[in-house]
């Protein structure tokens, strides 16, 4: 008989956007990456794009009227478009607060979704959109970022592979995806004739790694160390069923050294 506690559930979800700035530099496509400070309670010294959680206030339509449930010009909102509505609202304020741009909501092209399936004390599901942006000038919130620079995706991707910049694994992804694309125009353009795809995150099993010697001289015992990847549906690894894929079939990122190499091959 299993004696084993049963495992808490997933804590609920919470949404949040996160917004690409694109330009076109003298050398290509560039994006805008903001560091976190290193004493951040989130991401603390990462680089990231500008984005934030959905504030109650941003799934409100005009006159207050609730994005959900609540009836607005052209109809009711499914709860997807509700959401997404939302998440759009937040983006907005986002990035105006993060860096002084001014964006317009239909500028904001859907390039992925991102959802944390590990028991965490908040999971936030995360829009992701692509957008063109205005100016080249960033103002930054003291409090949010302590530098910006813009960089083209392969650049961002290479100083982290050295060790000089601090990702997490969707930037890190996004970034990826971005450096197939030479400008904005064919960054945008791909992005809207593509279905966004929902990554659906789940830790690849942790490597052992040899542990400190005890002090009775008992020899190396093992110790649970970083996660060695991440896995999305697709991959043969994935623990979701009717999503997992044949034998063999790579949708992941492997991160037990730097750089990171992601794989996305049989299907």
């Amino acid at each position: 008989m299993d004696t084993r506690e049963p495992l808490p559930p997933l804590a609920p979800l919470e949404d949040a956007c996160t917004v690409v700035l694109l330009r076109d530099g003298a050398a290509g496509l560039e994006v805008l990456m903001l560091e976190r400070p290193g004493t951040s309670r989130s991401f603390a010294g990462a680089w990231v794009f500008p984005g934030g959680k959905v504030d109650p206030a941003d799934r409100q339509g005009p006159g207050g009227t609730p994005l959900t449930g609540g009836r607005l010009p052209g109809g009711r909102l499914s709860a997807i478009q509700a959401a997404d509505a939302a998440a759009r609202t937040a983006g907005l304020r986002e990035v105006l607060e993060e860096t002084g741009q001014l964006l317009r909501s239909d500028s904001l092209v859907p390039l992925s979704q991102w959802t944390p399936m590990q028991r965490l004390p908040r999971r936030y599901r995360t829009w992701f959109f692509l957008a063109e942006a205005p100016s080249a000038q960033v103002r930054l919130n003291p409090g949010e970022h302590v530098d910006h620079a813009w960089l083209a995706p392969a650049a961002a991707l290479a100083r982290h592979a050295r060790g000089e910049m601090q990702l997490v694994p969707p930037t890190w992804v996004t970034l990826h995806q971005l450096a197939g694309w030479a400008t904005v125009g064919q960054a945008l353009e791909a992005a809207t004739a593509a279905t966004p795809f929902s990554y659906n995150s789940h830790l690849l099993p942790p490597a052992m790694s040899p542990g400190v010697p005890a002090a009775t001289g008992d020899g190396g015992v093992a110790t649970p160390a970083a996660p060695s990847g991440v896995v999305w549906a697709g991959d043969e690894a994935y623990p979701e069923a009717g999503s997992e894929g044949t034998a063999g079939a790579r949708h992941r990122l492997t991160m037990t050294k730097l750089p990171w190499v992601f794989e996305r091959t049989g299907f």
